[in-house]
């Protein structure tokens, strides 16, 4: 799971009776990111600076939640709690804790009036541990589905996680899955046909990548990118417009590693944290 990278810290709220939830993901100091979306209808917050021409550098947290663009706000309680414990980009007028957001939309599965606040994400970030943590329908993945393309009964998303590991090289993956498509365990090949139900925007599958790896920005994106690789595999049909599908990839500059290498492995760890939930 996530936390088999040293140093990283995950926390979670959950409130399983209105199927919605956060799951906060604190990195070490000094950590960099980038990321990349690639589906169609994304909430997100803090993601243009995620390109590797743009200044930032260094990522502080990332949040995953459900409640859709309002469950956005969660990062705001996560930022304020950083700043309280003294992290963040350092300016002339102090910190400024960088937190990447990333929702998915929960909101027909349960009440759709609550929602992750702030005061929740700044619970689950308080919560944050170094050790195992919960997987399934729990924290942004509570009131996650599935296989809204094939117009049958919902199946059950969630949280998945998986590690993969070379040597001394960790690369580890931890995904909430709220697709459009089905869970593709690798033995499908049939054509799905065309959607059946309406293809809105009530989807979203959201990610994060982290490796001990010694990365830069352009290699963490690259990282991202292949992480998407993993998910298309995992999903059928994975990217449409009706997703919102974004990962962060992330490096805490332990390891020194081969570029295309990180990519090869960042790609199995999201194929794997996916299908982890067709085996659950």
């Amino acid at each position: 799971m996530l936390t088999d990278v040293d140093g990283v810290l995950v926390g979670q709220w959950t409130n399983g009776e209105a199927r919605t939830g956060c799951t906060v993901v604190v990195l070490p100091e000094g950590s960099i990111a980038s990321g990349e979306v690639r589906g169609g209808a994304p909430a997100t917050r803090e993601f243009a600076l995620l390109s590797p021409e743009n200044l930032i550098q260094f990522v502080d947290a990332i949040v995953l939640s459900g409640g859709s663009a309002f469950g956005l706000a969660a990062a705001d309680g996560v930022a304020n709690a950083l700043a309280d414990d003294g992290r963040g980009h350092r300016t002339r007028h102090g910190s400024v804790p960088i937190v990447v957001g990333m929702s998915l939309y929960d909101l027909g599965v349960g009440d759709p009036t609550a929602r992750p606040t702030a005061e929740n994400g700044r619970q689950a970030y308080v919560g944050a541990q170094p050790g195992p943590f919960e997987v399934g329908v729990v924290g942004a993945g509570t009131g996650a589905t599935t296989d809204k393309w094939s117009g049958e009964a919902l199946g059950i998303g969630g949280l998945g996680t998986a590690t993969v590991r070379s040597g001394a090289l960790v690369v580890s993956a931890l995904i909430a899955v709220n697709a459009f498509g089905r869970l593709d365990d690798g033995t499908s090949t049939s054509d799905p046909g065309p959607p059946v139900r309406p293809a809105v925007s009530e989807n979203t599958t959201i990610g994060v990548i982290v490796t001990n790896a010694i990365a830069d920005k352009t290699s963490c994106y690259l990282m991202a990118q292949s992480g998407h690789d993993g998910m298309a595999r995992a999903l059928r049909p994975a990217h449409t417009l009706a997703d919102g599908d974004a990962l962060v990839a992330s490096a805490t500059q332990q390891v020194e590693a081969d570029g295309l290498h990180l990519r090869l492995l960042a790609q199995d760890a999201v194929t794997l944290a996916i299908r982890s939930l067709a085996a659950a």
